[in-house]
């Protein structure tokens, strides 16, 4: 060989390093490209919250007797066991009504702006009281509730302990209030894709990263970004194009039945993509089940664009990097009911 010849090995390794260094070059931009519009999970929830007041909330999360009838709680329609849905279009409730919309995921809905399809709810709070009262979902009031708790003397103490120096801690209010804080550690941190923005390359697969830059390029982070992907904005549902009624039901006019102001109707809350893909069906209807008709029909209605062959799946790919660490949950052991503790009305 010449002494200045380079041989077919040594080409070979330049190649390999060209591309190792593209391939970092082109992870590195993404990255700061997502950085400006993403934010990860934290690792924690916050510290400030009342160990006390979590674990009151997680036994009432999981209570049935919150409900007229004795058999619905909170884990009913968010199943933490589902990635906090139900796995149905819609959920069944009081006397097997049904509810009118998909219910939303409570995980990570601390970082939501408002809570509910049409943010009713403006806190966790709010959205905690909610349920136990509506007459389509556990179908209790406010004063047989607290009847209910006072009713069951193991919940005394637990109430006296989250809400100290309080001359009658079981109100409704505090039940709504420990249910959220115990809903407010519900986070799910580490997903492929915040292990991505932390900085480690290898967190995502290359189909997830083309997802992300379509994700990114077509337009969707217009909706989708922060640190919830969703969760903090109102935007119609069909921006461009109104999607088939059979997505968008005529008679929910969404935020309308909030505010009755004629802009809003057919206005909904962004909803959150975190853990989307263990949490069908999709829409507020819950009428799609399959996560990649869910992208087209978004970038038809929202984006008016027709995905490219192969765009709607690579999304999904990248969608599916957005399902980070479940809460680890025991489930409670609950006080015990006496011969004068209030009994379910059928």
């Amino acid at each position: 060989m010449r002494p200045n010849a380079v041989s077919p090995l040594s080409c070979a390794a330049v190649l390999v390093l060209a591309g190792a260094g593209s391939a970092f070059a082109a992870d590195t931009e993404l990255r700061e490209d997502a950085l400006f519009l993403f934010e990860p999970i934290p690792q924690t929830p916050d510290p400030a919250l009342s160990p006390e007041a979590i674990e009151l909330g997680k036994m009432l999360f999981f209570e049935p007797r919150l409900s007229e009838g004795h058999n619905i709680s909170c884990n009913t329609c968010h199943n933490l066991g589902t990635g906090g849905v139900d796995l149905a279009p819609v959920s069944l409730g009081h006397r097997w009504q049904r509810g009118a919309r998909n219910s939303p995921t409570v995980l990570n809905a601390i970082f939501n702006t408002a809570q509910f399809w049409d943010g009713r709810a403006a806190t966790l709070e709010e959205q905690a009281g909610g349920p136990m009262i509506n007459p389509v979902e556990m179908g209790s009031t406010p004063e047989h509730v607290v009847e209910q708790l006072r009713g069951i003397p193991g919940y005394e103490p637990l109430f006296a302990a989250a809400f100290p120096g309080e001359d009658q801690p079981v109100t409704f209010e505090n039940a709504a209030n420990a249910i959220a804080a115990f809903e407010a550690t519900l986070i799910t941190p580490n997903s492929p894709f915040d292990r991505f923005l932390a900085g480690d390359d290898d967190a995502m697969t290359e189909e997830q990263k083309v997802g992300l830059r379509a994700f990114i390029d077509e337009g969707c982070v217009a909706c989708h970004s922060g640190m919830n992907l969703g969760g903090d904005s109102y935007q119609p549902f069909g921006v461009v194009e109104k999607p088939d009624w059979a997505f968008l039901p005529p008679d929910d006019k969404g935020r309308f039945e909030v505010t009755r102001a004629e802009e809003d109707a057919y206005v909904f809350k962004v909803p959150t993509l975190r853990n989307i893909a263990i949490t069908p069906p999709y829409f507020h209807s819950g009428s799609v089940w399959d996560l990649e008709t869910a992208v087209s029909v978004m970038g038809t209605a929202q984006l008016g664009a027709t995905l490219e062959e192969g765009q709607a799946a690579s999304i999904v790919a990248y969608l599916e990097s957005l399902t980070g660490e479940m809460p680890e949950i025991i489930y409670p052991t609950l006080p015990p009911r006496t011969a004068d503790t209030p009994r379910p009305r059928q």
